[in-house]
């Protein structure tokens, strides 16, 4: 076969753990599956991983470009590079600097204009002090958390890059930028791509420091009180501060924590929505137990830690309804992400390793309109619901970041918890009945989600495992609605809603992808 840089040759094979991870055998075996010897190929390009574990001994799987001659540069980047928009005539002004924000202003950059991003919280470095307060002396600042500050949400608590939402831009731009900006090369070829909560934030702060190196601002410490609103055209917004910033449209990428931001358009008449959501606990395994039932060894050796996504169909009060995994989170840590005092929320977090003995995931079931009070809260009707659990789990677990827990075996017979196991979660964990906490309803539907879950993973739902409360902020339970050709606003002029916040995406890839495509309709609208 001729080899050109334009046509590499195009291999796949399933090779064991050992080999897999070791990078000369596997240039080997690679070259071997080409028809080729060591010395016949210039560049082995490895293009995608993934663990299959549905025989006897899992397996990788790999996929590989081999090129006879030198590869293209194209492969090695850097990708991106962003012109000075200081003087730019257009600007946009965007609000939130989580994931769909800072794309937003990236690819605001790449076509001439000028982000101006407010972030209520702090930056990545300084925000860290609150988290530990949040950990050890359970003292919750309501601008800087595990939801708000740089880099939103996913920040601090996991890094995953998967995303399904491949229809909805150009998956691979959004993680060569993260690779750009210091992620690991991995991410461009693992299945399931993570960069792990312990170096996501110095990805976060170089993709800060693109956008001011091209122009752009970053504001930090810097809330959003209110709306400058003339006859349904957003024309900037006013701080905490009182500064009123203006700019040629608003795009709006909050966050699905950000209710302030939802009770604000409310009162100023701005059109939004109630939505279905998730929610339900953690529930906390041994990372063992998971590897033992995945992998079926008595060691994963080399593999990396097991994950798990479960899914089953329910049936209660209200219809059939999904019970399913959330943010599954291996070798990992169960962390507060209550955004306020006098309520409790729990989310997961892995470090890069995902070395911890502890695995750890969401498992929620749905929340439709039906499930919330729309008639006496309307389009704020989910967000009551959350408040409403999240404040009883704090009260039930005695008022600070303490979260009511069961073991998972107790929790399916009705049994109060006699005693609870070692945890990853700081604060600690005092045993409630979680039936108290979720009310008959969801506790229900969880039961049978997890006594199904049960019958796939042996060992899965006993007293080995525990649950811990809530998990609440799976999604936004708001809309914001937009045009779906300009993504604008279908009432307010200037306004793009955008990301999680806004109900049009779920993870830190699907965010970005919509940041940049907010950025492309404000271009359009402002040209």
């Amino acid at each position: 076969m001729l080899f050109t840089t334009a046509s590499p040759q195009e291999v796949e094979l399933l090779l064991s753990p050992e080999h897999a991870y070791d990078e000369f055998t596997r240039y080997e075996a690679l070259l071997a599956a080409a028809g080729l010897r060591p010395g016949q190929a210039d560049f082995v390009h490895l293009r995608k991983r993934s663990i299959d574990a549905r025989g006897r001994q899992p397996l990788v799987r790999l996929r590989a470009d081999i090129y006879r001659t030198a590869p293209p540069a194209e492969l090695f980047g850097p990708w991106f590079q962003f012109p000075n928009v200081s003087r730019a005539r257009r600007t946009v002004l965007i609000v939130g600097a989580g994931p769909a924000g800072l794309f937003a202003a990236l690819r605001a950059i790449e076509l001439g204009i000028k982000p101006i991003v407010v972030e209520r919280g702090k930056d990545v470095r300084t925000r860290r002090r609150d988290l530990a307060a949040l950990n050890k002396q359970q003292l919750v600042n309501p601008d800087s958390n595990y939801c708000f500050g740089e880099g939103g949400a996913g920040t601090y608590s996991d890094g995953k890059l998967y995303t399904r939402s491949t229809k909805r831009g150009d998956v691979q731009r959004i993680l060569r930028l993260l690779v750009q900006h210091g992620a690991t090369p991995d991410i461009l070829i693992d299945a399931h791509p993570h960069i792990g909560t312990n170096k996501l934030p110095a990805v976060v702060a170089a993709l800060r420091d693109s956008v001011r190196a091209a122009g752009g601002e970053v504001r930090f410490d810097t809330r959003v009180d209110d709306l400058v609103l003339t006859e349904n055209h957003l024309r900037g917004v006013v701080t905490a501060q009182g500064e009123e910033l203006l700019a040629d449209a608003v795009i709006l990428a909050t966050g699905h924590s950000a209710r302030d931001i939802y009770e604000l358009l409310h009162r100023r008449g701005v059109l939004i929505e109630a939505k279905p959501f998730a929610l339900g606990v953690r529930v906390e395994h041994q990372q063992q137990l998971i590897d033992r039932a995945q992998y079926r060894l008595p060691d994963r050796g080399l593999l990396p830690a097991a994950s798990y996504a479960l899914v089953h169909q329910t049936q209660g009060q209200g219809g059939q309804r999904g019970v399913f995994s959330f943010c599954m989170c291996p070798g990992g840590f169960i962390v507060p992400a209550a955004t306020a005092p006098g309520e409790v929320v729990v989310n997961g977090m892995s470090p890069s390793r995902r070395d911890s003995e502890f695995a750890n995931s969401g498992i929620v079931t749905a929340v439709e309109l039906e499930d919330m009070d729309v008639r006496q809260h309307g389009a704020l009707a989910g967000l009551h619901l959350q408040q409403q659990i999240e404040q009883r789990a704090c009260q039930l677990a005695g008022n600070t970041q303490v979260a009511p827990a069961q073991r998972l075996g107790d929790f399916l017979k009705g049994k109060v918890s006699a005693d609870l196991l070692e945890t990853s979660y700081q604060p600690g964990l005092v045993s409630v009945p979680m039936d108290k906490v979720l009310g008959k309803n969801l506790a229900n539907r969880l039961r049978q989600g997890f006594e199904n879950f049960g019958r796939k993973i042996p060992g899965y739902a006993t007293n080995a495992a525990q649950i811990v409360g809530v998990e609440s902020r799976t999604s936004s339970p708001v809309r914001i609605p937009r045009d779906r050709d300009t993504l604008q606003h279908p009432v307010v002029r200037g306004l793009f809603p955008c990301g999680e916040g806004a109900g049009y995406a779920g993870g830190i890839v699907s965010a970005a992808m919509d940041g940049e495509r907010c950025a492309e309709a404000v271009k359009a609208a402002v040209s």
